[in-house]
Order: C-alpha cells, then structure tokens, then sequence
C-alpha cells in the first residue's frame, strides 16, 4: 500500500540498501515530549474553560483556541521529533505537505475539542471520538513524514504502523476520559491531577510518534550513492519550534487563566448585585414589618408617629389645623374570650376596612397601635371636620358583620385632640387623645369627646393621688377605717358593723372610697390596700372585744379582682390569727358581678374562706346577673338587699313586693337578710314585719371612727328599742368612746369598703 510515496504494507526491495546508523538527538527528544505535555495541559484547561463559560459565543471562542493550542503541540511535538532523527543522508521537507499535516492536526483537535465542549456522553461516544481524533493524529503524522525529501525510500513495518495507529486512539481516549473526570474540580489536589494527566498524555503522544519513527525503514537504492547530510543546525530550528509553540500555548494558558478570573469577578458581583437586590427586598420587607400592622396592612405606630411629625412638621410651617383620633373597640375582649383569637384577628381586619373606607383614602392617615386601639390623623379647615368624621365611622362600625356564624355589631370610643389647640408635639397630642377616649369610656361607651383641659388637670390629680396613696400603704400613714353599725331585727341590738376605709389626705381632707378605689383598682394596689382593711379591722375588732363587745362580728369588702387570687384565704386565715379573733366574728362581703366573672373559680375560692368558719354576704343584692341556679351554689350566709329597691318603696308597691319575694327566698335558702339605705321609720318598720333580719342605713345613724362607736351604739339601740315599743336599755359593753366629733357622712348608693368591686364611672 502507498500513499504520498510512503510504503505501509510493501515489502523491502531485495536489492535495496536499508539505513542501519539513524539516530535522535536526545535534547529534540525530550524537547517534543514537553511541547507534548504543554500541548496536553493547555489542551485539559481549554476543555474545563469551556464548560465552565456561562455565554455560548465564549465557550465557542475557548473551543477552538483550546483546538489550536492541541493541533500547535501535537504538530511541533512531531515535527521536533522528525528533526531530531539523524540520517546518514541528505534530507529536507516539503513544505506545503508539512503545511497539510498542521491542517490535520487542526481538524484533530478541533474534533477533540467539540467532543470536550458536549455535556456528559455515554461511553461510546467517547469511543467513536478517540477513534476519529487517533485517525486524524496519525494522519497528521504520516502525512508529515511524507514531506520527508531523500534518496531513500520510506517503508514502514505494517505491525509497527498499527500499533502507532492503537496508541494514538488509546491516547486520544484517555485525554478525552480525564478531561471529563477534571471537569469540576478545583484545589491544589485538582492541579496536580491535571499535571499528572499532562505527563501522561504526553507520553502517549510522544509514544505514537516515535512508535511511527519506530516502523519507518528507509531504503537506498541498490546502484545509489548516498549524499552527505547537510549541517543545518536542526537543534536551532527544533528550540525555534519549541519555543514559538510553548509561547502560544503559555499565551493560551494565561489569556484562559485572566478570563476565568475576569469570570470569577463578574460572577462576584453578579454575587454582590444580587445580595444588593436581596438587601434591598429585605429592606423593603423590614420597612414593611417595621412601618405596617401584618393583620390589617395598616401603619403601625412607628409608621404612624414618623408620618405624624412629618405632618406636623408641615402645618407648623405652613399652618393648618391636625386631629388625632384614638379608636378603641368596645368589649372587644368578649369577642376572643368567647369565639377565639381568630375571630378576633378575623373582625379586626373588617374593623379597620370600616375604619378606613370612612376616611379621605389620599389626606388621612389610619394606623392600628395593637390590640383593638386604632389611631386616625386627619387635617382639618375647623374642629366640626373632626366630629363629622368620626359619627361617619361610629355609623359605619354598626353595620352587623357576619363572625363565626354570628351577626354581631360592634361600637366604638373615640377620643380627638387638636393640633394646634391640643398641643404642639406629637406626644401631647397622643397622650390628650388618649385621655379624650378615656372620657368616652368612663361615660358608657359608644360617644366620643374632644379633649379639654379639665381631662389634664384630672389626670394629673389622678396620678399624683396614686403615688400618695402608695406611700400611704407603705407608710400606713392617712389611711382610716370607718364603721358603719348593723342592727338586728330579732334581737334588737347592733351585733355587726361593716367597715368601711376612708383617707385623710394632706391636701383634700377626708377622702370616701369612691375617690380613690378605682385608683388602687386600676394600679395594682387594691390586693395591698385590702389586705390593710382587713388586718386593720381584725385589730379593731380584737380592741371592741377588750372594751365589752365580744360578740360583735365586722363585715369587710372584698374586691372582684381580689377573687381571683388564690392567696386571699391564706391572707384571711393570717389576719384572723394575728388579732387573735375567732373566724366567726369576720364576714367577707362580695358583689353578684364579681361572684360572675368566673363562677367555678370563685366558688372553690370562696369554699376555702367559708371553711375557715368566715361568714360570707352577697352585697348588693338584686343589681347583678345572677341566677338561683348559682345562688344556690354559693356557700354563702347572708343576702344584703340593695338600697335601690329601699328609696322609693313608699311610693312603689313593686319594689315592696320585691324585698317580700327576696326576703322569702332568702329564708328558704336558710340565708338571713340584711337590708341597705334604711334611712326611716316606715321603711324600719315594712322590714320588721315582713321578716327582714337586719338592717342598716342613716336611720342607725352616719360611719364613724372605732374610738366613738361605743356612744354610737348605745344611742342606736336606745333610740329603735324605744321605737318598737321596748323598755330602753343600756347597750352592752362599756362606752369606750374619745369624745364626740363631726361624723363622717358616707356617700349615698355606695356602703363600700376598701375594695368594692362597683367601678366609679
């Protein structure tokens, strides 16, 4: 076979003449076999270069960079390698033949590289490629050799031949195989491997060249003289080559290196773009969450308070007026005691719909501060703007809404305060709002009120008696009890006195209950200044037994919110033990509306004060909600008939014949009766005859001090024994009055003592 005048499978002439003494220059060797190397690691990055560009028209250009980075090693490997073989014979090239196996070599490598360009592919893929880039190799190769100009006559061993045409194929397999494994690593290990893979593929391609070398048998003609070799100095050519090669692999090298930095830093900012894009969604979100309610999507009171000082701020320049409107849900509280908090959550998103749809969706500001407590800022031309607007909303909260499979209506207060009239800071203008809504509270709800200076003045007089009476409790200095005698129908003597706490302030004399209850109520003092009544009385009472009145027992209120705490029989049990007053001798007075609040909880409260041997009275009687069902449950001993049903019962013959009717059933209940407001004879003697136990009132005469009791009972029980037509007598007991003074009067419709539970609206 020939092909270019080589001769593959042609046997050696017989009379021919076969070059023995050819040789390789050792230096051009291992010259080719680094070019080789280079050739191999430029050929490995170009591959991971381009599956590691992002851009279609990049990973193209890296292609065939990394196809002419292979074809300029492996053709200047081979030709390095035909320059160091040393013939005994003149030889040069062809030079356009030598231009055509650069031009296999390209297409070689430009294969090698397409394939290396491809996502993964199955195995024999990989084969039919190494099989056509280990064709295209030896072709560039053998055409090579042919442009190899001698006398002699190139002949090749047909063995010799396939197994260079096997090593090439192998060789192209394996680069192709650990060009994929090296695709995705990285690291110093990484490196290392792609320089062993280098050296290795190297190998092979120098092993394919000189494989071929291996199989070239040159034959001079049997009648020819050979020529002198001509010294042209191939090691200068061979180094030029080299050199040129490594020079535009290197340049390849590091042209791919910049770029896979240049990469790294495009694709860090395109990092650092997209953390700024995420920062700013993140901010938009915070600003969202921190300026915005997430339940209703209205503004919060951050939102609220900065577009509040923006807005001030603007009117204060400009002029204008501002209203601040405090919204407040009435008895909202119900709504998730008795249908759950989503409920709740679902009614306070219709709410704030109602609220906002009753508002200039563009001037006004709607905002929710938590709870069910909303806030409106409106500008105004004059103060009517404001009323006007909120009778819009009041109107509008009535609409029935549909909860739960419930129709329910709601209300509102509603609080205004005006800037400039109001105040001229945000937190004045707030804070008179707030006490604007607290009027609207205190007078039944559902109304609203401007805020006026008498508000101010309230509130602070509100606040500084509740730092006094704070230090009063710690100092137990100003604080009194007063009694108030109960008299016995059957037995016609005071046997009970309920007391009753009243203050002697610095300033405002001598405070009744009602001016400052709510105040210890609604501050977390009242558990401190009941358990001061308590003790207190206890102590009295254990005094009137050392002065002749042991068998006087004393009536204490007790506060609703004290019912809730389990401390309270223990409180009672210490008290009675400290004075040394036997358990009977103490009543605990409560209201119906505080026994309701929590029935269960209250009757086993109310079961471990009975059983310390306490009497318990149900003050008020016939003013709350409670039901015989409960009534019956209740361990209690007496029922107090509220003055309600006393004041006109002369003039309304049914509220006689509903003390009748309570008188009876009380009775039936084996619980006695005690009467409050009887304040004449009339009403003393309606009692006496239907049967009423005792009673108690003006008639008996005013609360006074422990130090004059002793004058007052004597006088009370002279004065109704000789009424119902008994001989006088003298009371019992020693008189251990101090003297006489001005009684204190107590304060019609209220017999409360230190922690009544009926609020002072």
């Amino acid at each position: 076979m020939d092909w270019l005048g080589l001769h593959f499978f042609t046997e050696l002439p017989a009379d021919g003449q076969v070059l023995l003494n050819c040789s390789h220059n050792p230096v051009l060797v291992i010259l080719a076999y680094l070019v080789a190397c280079a050739g191999s690691f430029a050929t490995l990055d170009m591959a991971e270069r381009v599956r590691h560009v992002d851009l279609p028209a990049a990973r193209k250009r890296w292609c065939w960079v990394g196809a002419l980075c292979l074809a300029g090693g492996i053709w200047a490997m081979h030709f390095i390698g035909m320059l160091a073989l040393q013939l005994p014979i003149e030889t040069h090239y062809d030079l356009p033949t030598t231009l055509l196996s650069l031009l296999f070599a390209a297409v070689a490598s430009w294969l090698a590289m397409n394939t290396l360009s491809q996502p993964k592919l199955p195995l024999w893929r990989y084969l039919l490629a190494s099989v056509w880039i280990g064709l295209g190799i030896c072709t560039m190769h053998y055409v090579g050799m042919a442009a190899l100009r001698s006398q002699a006559t190139a002949y090749y061993q047909p063995d010799l031949f396939g197994l260079s045409i096997a090593i090439a194929i192998s060789a192209s397999l394996v680069a192709l195989l650990l060009s994929r494994y090296l695709s995705d690593g990285s690291g110093m290990l990484h490196q290392l491997l792609k320089y062993s893979a280098s050296l290795l593929l190297g190998g092979g391609i120098v092993a394919m060249h000189f494989t071929g070398m291996w199989a070239l048998k040159l034959v001079m003609p049997a009648a020819g003289t050979p020529s002198m070799p001509v010294d042209d100095n191939p090691l200068q050519l061979g180094l030029t080559i080299a050199v040129i090669a490594l020079l535009i692999i290197g340049s390849s090298i590091s042209a791919a290196l910049a770029d896979k930095k240049l990469q790294h830093k495009e694709q860090d900012l395109l990092r650092v773009n997209t953390l700024l894009s995420q920062l700013d969604q993140a901010r938009v979100a915070l600003q969202q969450v921190a300026h915005y309610d997430a339940l209703t999507n209205l503004i919060n009171r951050r939102g609220f308070n900065q577009l509040f000082a923006e807005k001030l701020i603007e009117k204060t320049v400009q002029g204008g007026m501002l209203a601040v409107m405090f919204l407040d849900i009435d008895h909202f509280k119900r709504i998730n005691d008795s249908l759950g908090h989503d409920a709740g959550d679902e009614l306070l998103k219709v709410l704030a719909h109602h609220i906002k749809g009753s508002t200039r969706s563009h001037e006004d500001v709607v905002a929710r501060f938590g709870g069910d407590e909303f806030c409106i800022l409106i500008s105004l031309r004059e103060r009517e703007e404001a009323r006007l607007m909120a009778h819009r909303i009041m109107n509008k909260m009535k609409e029935p809404i549909e909860l739960a499979g419930r129709r329910m209506v709601m209300t509102t207060s509603i609080g205004i305060s005006v800037f400039p009239d109001d105040g001229t800071t945000s937190e004045e203008l707030l804070k008179h709002a707030d006490l604007a809504l607290y009027q609207s509270k205190e007078s039944g709800r559902n109304s609203l009120h401007f805020f006026n200076a008498n508000l101010k003045n309230t509130a602070c007089l509100e606040l500084q008696l509740e730092e006094e009476l704070r230090n009063a409790l710690r100092s137990e200095a100003g604080l009194t009890l007063y009694y108030q005698p109960i008299y016995d129908l059957n037995q016609h003597k005071v046997s009970k006195l309920e007391a009753l706490v009243r203050w002697q302030h610095p300033l405002h004399g001598l405070l009744a209950p009602d001016r400052f209850i709510s105040i210890a109520e609604a501050n977390g003092l009242i558990a401190e200044l009941d358990n001061w009544v308590l003790r207190k009385a206890c102590q009295d009472l254990a005094a009137l037994s050392r002065h002749g009145f042991a068998e006087l027992s004393i009536a204490v209120n007790c506060s609703a919110l004290n019912l809730a705490r389990e401390a309270l029989p223990g409180e009672i049990a210490d008290a009675l033990q400290s004075a040394g007053v036997a358990p009977q001798r103490l009543e605990l007075e409560v209201t119906e509306n505080a026994l309701m609040g929590n029935i269960e909880t209250t009757v086993n409260l109310l079961r471990q004060i009975r059983s310390l041997g306490v009497s318990l009275s149900l003050d008020d009687f016939g003013t709350g909600y409670s039901s015989l069902a409960y009534l019956k449950r209740l361990p209690l001993n007496t029922l107090k008939i509220d003055r309600s049903f006393i004041q006109d019962m002369h003039q309304s013959t049914q509220d006689k014949e509903i003390v009748q009717a309570i008188i009876v059933m009380a009775h039936t209940l084996h619980l006695n009766v005690v009467t409050e407001g009887v304040e004449n004879v009339q009403q003393y003697e309606f009692l006496a005859k239907h049967g009423c136990d005792f009673i108690q009132g003006y008639l008996l005469g005013q609360a006074v001090p422990v130090q004059e009791l002793s004058a007052a009972i004597a006088e009370i029980e002279q004065r109704l024994r000789t009424a119902a037509g008994l001989s006088p007598s003298t009371a019992a007991g020693d008189t251990g009055g101090s003297g006489s003074q001005d009684p204190v009067p107590d304060t019609p419709g209220r017999h409360a003592g230190a922690s009544t539970v009926r609020p002072i609206h």
